[in-house]
């Protein structure tokens, strides 16, 4: 064997353990794996355990605490040919919470179906089933800079029920007033038996407000003594105002004998 044969022969030898060495050492490199994930600002990458990405493979990442993702913006990268991620861009920024739930209004749309409330951000609201709109105030919430909600306007009055009426021989308590949802109680006269419900409440019919119950009857009760009972005019008691703040007050008729 000629000794250009046997140098040959070496660096075979030489260049097969090199292989097998850099098998073992950097495996990535040899199977064209990519490189651990990129850095995104405020995210993190869901690795699951994983230390190797070949080709092909998909990492998603999930937003810091106090960030959220920003609606259309990608979140995920994927392993492509000759060891390189797709690109990524940032996609996590600072949100308010979910705006402010009012007791008079709600979000109108598309406000209600938004998760993403970066600052400046402005959302507007409409009045409830049962309230009426003060358009001198502003219907609005702002996302502020340190990521809370301006305070919105209490811009919705909660509207008035119809005057309820009088019973005959009897008499209607207005506790508080006649505005959506105030209760009135009926009562009877002595000597006169209440025929038909107890109270009444201010509920929503529709667009508009109503009361929940008709007025009862008051009759004459035949448990009580023979003597006939003085019949006496209806007594509606204990009335204040009863209009929506935003409209002037109409009185209502107090009698009481």
């Amino acid at each position: 064997m000629s000794p250009a044969w046997r140098g040959a022969r070496a660096v075979l030898r030489l260049l097969r353990g090199l292989t097998i060495l850099l098998l073992l050492l950097c495996p990535q490199a040899v199977r064209s794996d990519c490189i651990p994930p990129p850095d995104v600002p405020n995210a993190t990458p869901a690795l699951e355990g994983r230390t190797s990405f070949p080709e092909k493979s998909i990492v998603t990442y999930k937003c810091n605490k106090d960030f959220v993702k920003i609606p259309g913006k990608q979140d995920a990268v994927i392993c492509l040919t000759g060891n390189k991620w797709s690109p990524i861009a940032e996609f996590c920024n600072r949100s308010c919470d979910v705006p402010t739930r009012l007791l008079f209004a709600v979000l109108k749309q598309p406000y209600n179906r938004l998760s993403y409330f970066p600052e400046g951000c402005v959302v507007e609201y409409e009045c409830r089933l049962g309230y009426t709109r003060n358009h001198s105030l502003s219907g609005k919430a702002t996302c502020l800079q340190n990521f809370t909600w301006s305070k919105p306007d209490e811009f919705c009055n909660k509207k008035s029920c119809r005057n309820p009426g009088e019973i005959i021989n009897g008499y209607i308590n207005i506790t508080t007033d006649i505005l959506f949802g105030a209760s009135i109680i009926f009562s009877c006269n002595t000597g006169y038996k209440l025929i038909g419900p107890s109270s009444s409440y201010c509920i929503v019919v529709g667009d508009t407000v109503d009361w929940s119950d008709p007025l009862p009857e008051c009759k004459e009760s035949s448990q009580t003594s023979k003597v006939t009972p003085t019949p006496q005019k209806p007594t509606t008691v204990n009335i204040p105002g009863t209009e929506a703040p935003s409209a002037p007050q109409t009185p209502i008729i107090d009698t009481h004998i």
